[in-house]
């Protein structure tokens, strides 16, 4: 079940009916997985009187990886990944590097969610985390098919 905290709700209605996750009941999505169905997640969560609220993607991804102990999560945005300070892509960060590029400025503005939804996820026992320009044609196959990739692979060391 995804639900916004009962001290988030008031301030969160203000903002669009937007909740946060305290909970996830995988058993939908393994129930589809055993039956060899590929489950379309739509982000949305309620509370517990059934109010409907719209969750971020990229935490609804994360954490479901998480509870399902995911072999890969993947992040598609608009940007290559995870850049260095001179704009080069970094292909392979383990989540110490993560928090490194983060203290010292590298990893800022609106990568620092997406990035740190990736840390969590891998930290929660998924395997792999990956961000990946969604722009590139053909990216979530060149990330997932080929050995050098095309965005920011993120592991645990």
């Amino acid at each position: 079940m995804l639900v916004p905290s009962k001290e988030k709700a008031e301030e969160l209605l203000d903002i669009g009916q937007v909740g946060e996750i305290t909970s996830i009941d995988p058993e939908i999505i393994q129930h589809l997985d055993a039956r060899d169905f590929i489950p379309v997640i739509a982000p949305l969560g309620t509370d517990m009187e059934g109010n409907a609220y719209n969750i971020n993607a990229d935490v609804a991804a994360g954490k479901i990886a998480g509870v399902l102990q995911a072999e890969k999560v993947i992040f598609m945005t608009n940007t290559p990944g995870v850049l260095d300070k001179q704009g080069q892509l970094l292909t392979g960060l383990t989540p110490r590097e993560v928090d490194e590029l983060t203290a010292d400025g590298t990893i800022s503005g609106g990568m620092i969610p997406k990035v740190g939804y990736a840390v969590d996820a891998v930290n929660s026992g998924v395997k792999t985390a990956h961000i990946i320009d969604g722009r590139v044609e053909h990216a979530l196959l060149l990330e997932v098919l080929t050995p050098e990739g095309v965005g920011t692979l993120i592991k645990r060391a």
